[in-house]
């Protein structure tokens, strides 16, 4: 197994076993679900609290620069919009020559199977990606991008903050399930 493989592999292996069955059968209602008051979320566009709001479609992504701290809690909507946005998105374009990527002009899901598509989507196109790299690549800074770290510690980056960020919905998933003693709800 090569290098890019390998490094594939680690995240393919979360993927498959872990997180994205934790994502099966994610209704809208736990997709939107605010745990807190003031949580960030995906809401319909003009409809926001937050600072601010990105996106080109009829939902928007609530957040604010800089971020405040504490930052707000994040819905399962926010994070897998993260996830597809942020960590992956941003990346597939800089370093395997996907489309131009604004955040701002990004079509945020309006609802939880669409997230998924899309989620879906942006990681596929990602794992293809690592696979294909070289040694050579992985040794080095890419051409493209904001990062001057080699690729490795990028490719890294980007696993660490999906095991990071799908153990959170996975917790928000458990927490809906549990929340006011309730019987659990089949996931």
């Amino acid at each position: 197994m090569t290098r890019s493989e390998r490094l594939a592999e680690q995240l393919d292996w979360y993927w498959r076993k872990n997180l994205r069955p934790r994502l099966d059968g994610l209704t809208d209602e736990e997709y939107f679900w605010e745990p807190v008051r003031g949580c960030w979320n995906i809401r319909p566009r003009g409809t926001s609290a937050a600072p601010m709001s990105a996106g080109s479609g009829e939902w928007t992504m609530d957040f604010a620069s800089p971020a405040p701290a504490p930052a707000p809690v994040t819905t399962i909507a926010w994070r897998l919009a993260h996830i597809i946005v942020s960590c992956l998105a941003y990346r597939v374009e800089w370093y395997f020559g996907g489309q131009d990527f604004d955040a701002e002009a990004f079509a945020y899901a309006g609802t939880a199977d669409e997230a998924l598509k899309q989620l879906d989507e942006m990681y596929g196109r990602w794992n293809a990606g690592v696979r294909e790299l070289s040694d050579a690549d992985l040794d080095n800074p890419p051409a493209t991008g904001p990062e001057p770290f080699p690729m490795e510690n990028r490719v890294l980056h980007v696993n660490r903050e999906l095991i990071h960020h799908g153990a959170e919905i996975s917790l928000l998933r458990d927490l809906y399930r549990w929340q006011d003693g309730a019987a659990p709800h089949r996931i």
